[in-house]
């Protein structure tokens, strides 16, 4: 293509003024010689150079190209400059796994003595990661409620180096006000890290509003269809040069096919993003009025505490609805057990809809003490809105519902 945006990626805001969409379709694509229309899947361990003195050149960095697909593969580096540019960043950075992503931020850009200050809603596994192993490399971290500017500030000390938060929460679906916590972050010379998995950037993009660096799950809505393990980092060319010598040392890479798969997704983001916000709002209204739900946790619910800075941030407001059941956990596993075609896993930004109870789930590794101070109740559902007919959805929730009152 004579005129393709392939280059986009550094300043995708200023490409020719094309559209999200089309850059979500159109950058990063790979010509080859034979003109294929759809891009390519380099599955290779390494590549061959014409000559040693290109061998040696490649190694010092005096040459671009690639080596060794642990730090370069072209399907992987496709994904990693269309992410880059639906986010607005420079550069993007693709890891092995949404974990992956975090990890490889946290051991580029930190060392023993440094401090991490967290939204303690966070998922489990992040604050296993936080409390256990960075703690074992002397990285201090310090939880505070995700939507209280006032503990954020108190918790910074000449010792911390970033700030971490996921905005929407999991599960919670609670709000961070992303320019707040950067005009402090950048006061306090201090790097502000967002998860953007639950709205990316077909609804949120952090990076405009003032964050550093954004983490992916791809695993999640980036794919949209649970095929594949995937992460991505994305920030300024500076700070992922940190991030991919981490992962170029360390080796937690993205395979060329789960690339692939993952650019297949970013393709069709901004329609299915719209569609799982659509019906989720929907279910959120309903399960408002069902007997034996105590509350519903959904932004786009005039009655959430954030609601109105969600609709100033976001684009809408995503596909995860939480709500909470009188009863406890028997009562919680008595619905799930009597859904019949919702999936009980608990991936999410699938196609089907998913189902979980966080507390045994994605958040059953935290102590009871850390579930508390994070609002995960054992009457706790989340629920991942698929594209499924939402009458659907509703009516086989229903039958949960209903099966408590029996």
């Amino acid at each position: 293509m004579s005129n393709t945006i392939k280059d986009v990626g550094a300043e995708p805001a200023q490409a020719d003024g094309y559209g999200f969409d089309t850059i979500a379709i159109r950058t990063g694509q790979l010509p080859t010689d034979e003109g294929s229309h759809g891009e390519p899947i380099f599955t290779t361990s390494s590549f061959v150079f014409k000559d040693a003195a290109q061998a040696a050149a490649r190694f010092s960095g005096d040459e671009p190209g690639n080596i060794y697909s642990r730090f370069s593969n072209p399907t992987v580096n496709a994904f990693e400059e269309r992410l880059a540019a639906m986010e607005g960043g420079e550069k993007a950075v693709a890891t092995a796994s949404g974990m992956a992503a975090i990890l490889s931020t946290m051991m580029a850009l930190l060392e023993s003595g440094d401090e991490v200050v967290s939204s303690r809603s966070i998922f489990g596994t992040t604050n296993v990661l936080f409390e256990k192993y960075l703690k074992k490399f002397g990285v201090k971290t310090t939880f505070v409620g995700l939507s209280d500017i006032d503990q954020w500030e108190s918790a910074i000390t000449d010792k911390t180096k970033l700030l971490f938060l996921e905005t929407p929460s999991n599960p919670l679906c609670e709000i961070a006000d992303i320019k707040a916590l950067s005009t402090l972050a950048k006061a306090r010379g201090v790097l502000l890290v967002v998860d953007n998995c639950f709205c990316t950037p077909a609804l949120q993009k952090p990076l405009a509003l003032g964050a550093d660096i954004v983490v992916h799950s791809a695993t999640k809505y980036l794919d949209g269809q649970g095929r594949c393990i995937g992460g991505a980092v994305v920030g300024s060319n500076e700070l992922m040069a940190e991030v991919y010598g981490f992962l170029r040392s360390a080796g937690p890479t993205l395979s060329p096919f789960n690339a692939w798969v993952f650019l297949k997704g970013l393709e069709t983001l901004s329609l299915r993003m719209k569609a799982h916000s659509a019906s989720a709002l929907r279910l959120a209204d309903w399960l408002q009025g069902q007997p034996g739900v105590k509350q519903v946790y959904y932004a786009g619910l005039p009655t959430h505490p954030q609601h109105l800075l969600a609709r100033e941030q976001q684009e809408a407001f995503g596909g995860i609805v939480s709500f909470e059941l009188e009863g406890g956990r028997k009562a919680a596993w008595s619905l799930i057990d009597a859904t019949q075609f919702l999936s009980i896993t608990a991936n999410l930004g699938d196609a089907k809809t998913t189902i979980t109870h966080p507390a045994t789930t994605t958040h059953g590794r935290l102590s009871d003490e850390a579930k508390a101070s994070a609002g995960i109740t054992e009457g706790l559902i989340r629920v991942a809105v698929g594209l499924e007919d939402v009458n659907d959805i509703k009516a086989d929730l229903a039958k949960g519902l209903k099966a408590l009152s029996c």
